[in-house]
């Protein structure tokens, strides 16, 4: 087993859940448990690395030749909160032959079912025990960089000029990029290694918002209630009955928006509902966000009283605006995928990565494949070729950063 595939496995059986209910930074203080063994083993390699008093971890590889531009790559060390974080039983699949896979009793998974592993035929495959998540977004990510590091600092001989990277937290709760140090991070462009089939180069993505509404009732008995009671869990579910239907995600794909309910919680006096609204297109964005203001508004005129109260933040915009006039760094990923004998394609991002909120905040940012797929649950896997290829692919970026 190689060590980057080593270094793999150690560090999805670290849990490093990140907690979008806790506003500390990092949210949980575990993911810190990663990022001090990642220090640990770049100060062996010789590197002069850190992690600060908010999680994030830097060190910087220093260059060989003159000439070179600066650059960098990112990761997070995070693992999402949408299923069981550990502890993690990963298991390699050797030369995966496109039958089911009997992850435990309750869970199994098929090609027919979950397309991407037709992508993996043939590869030797990383999986969970179908307890947990496996971690592949984004320790595959964690990995290729470190192993980046090791195999630059054992081959002083490779020309290339100086490389940052940062390891960051809570990514996977929309807070990467909150602390990020840029007054250390002197790269003129990086890459998020943060994306699944190898060959992927990503610049465009939801722009992004939440909506946190509070829905307001009248209690009164239920035997004395006729036109008096008003519940604040009906008037939430009439306020998600007034959205439009189209705009579910599980009716959506490619470039379309959606508004999605991730929580609801209902009492007779009081409802609070949160929604994630994402569109590729600002102008549609805009309209979704005033569909929430209008719906909010007439719902307030019906009751008479101000029963619906809601509260609009921005997350994240696309960075497709930023990254269009600098495509020569697209084009300098694309060149180096394609000297490492893998097709590149581009597909648009539908989510975010710290890389859309650092691209807007100055630091050209585009998002590159890592070799992980069906990322946030237990069917999470990650093919051993593609993450060596994407480390391939990365050591090229580097010696052409020019």
């Amino acid at each position: 087993m190689t060590r980057l595939i080593q270094r793999f496995l150690a560090y999805v059986q670290i849990d490093t859940q990140s907690d979008g209910k806790v506003l500390q930074c990092p949210s949980t203080d575990k993911q810190k448990n990663l990022s001090r063994r990642l220090v640990e083993e770049l100060k062996a390699m010789g590197y002069d690395a850190f992690m600060d008093a908010h999680g994030y971890t830097y060190t910087t590889i220093k260059k060989t030749a003159e000439g070179f531009t600066p650059i960098g790559f990112i990761a997070h060390v995070d693992t999402s909160p949408d299923a069981p974080g550990g502890p993690v039983k990963p298991r390699v699949i050797e030369r995966y032959n496109g039958e089911t896979i009997v992850l435990n009793e309750t869970y199994q998974m098929s090609p027919k079912t979950f397309p991407s592993l037709n992508q993996v035929i043939g590869d030797d495959i990383i999986v969970t025990d179908g307890n947990t998540l496996l971690g592949a977004d984004d320790k595959c990510g964690v990995a290729q960089m470190m192993e980046l590091a090791a195999y630059l600092q054992e081959h002083p001989e490779i020309p290339h000029g100086d490389v940052y990277l940062c390891f960051t937290p809570d990514e996977e709760i929309g807070r990467g990029a909150d602390l990020f140090d840029y007054d250390y991070f002197k790269a003129e462009y990086a890459y998020t290694m943060d994306g699944s089939a190898v060959g992927g180069i990503e610049y465009e993505n939801f722009n992004a918002a939440t909506a946190t509404l509070t829905f307001t009732g009248k209690s009164i008995h239920p035997g004395t209630a006729k036109n008096k009671l008003v519940h604040a869990g009906h008037i939430a579910m009439e306020f998600q009955g007034l959205l439009p239907k189209s705009l579910d995600p599980a009716l959506t794909e490619g470039y379309e928006g959606f508004n999605h309910l991730t929580e609801l919680q209902a009492t007779v006096e009081q409802a609070t509902a949160i929604y994630i609204i994402r569109n590729h297109d600002k102008a549609l964005f805009e309209t979704q966000k005033e569909a929430f203001k209008s719906i909010g508004a007439f719902l307030n005129q019906r009751y008479g009283y101000e029963a619906v109260s809601l509260e609009l933040q921005d997350s994240y915009y696309n960075m497709a605006e930023k990254i269009q006039p600098r495509m020569d760094i697209i084009d300098k990923a694309l060149a180096a995928i394609q000297h490492c004998g893998v097709t590149p394609f581009s597909t648009p991002i539908r989510g975010g990565t710290d890389g859309a909120r650092l691209t807007y905040e100055g630091l050209l940012c585009p998002n590159l494949g890592t070799g992980g797929f069906q990322f946030h649950g237990r069917y999470e896997f990650a093919s051993i070729q593609q993450m060596h290829k994407a480390l391939e692919i990365m050591i090229e970026i580097v010696k052409t950063a020019k």
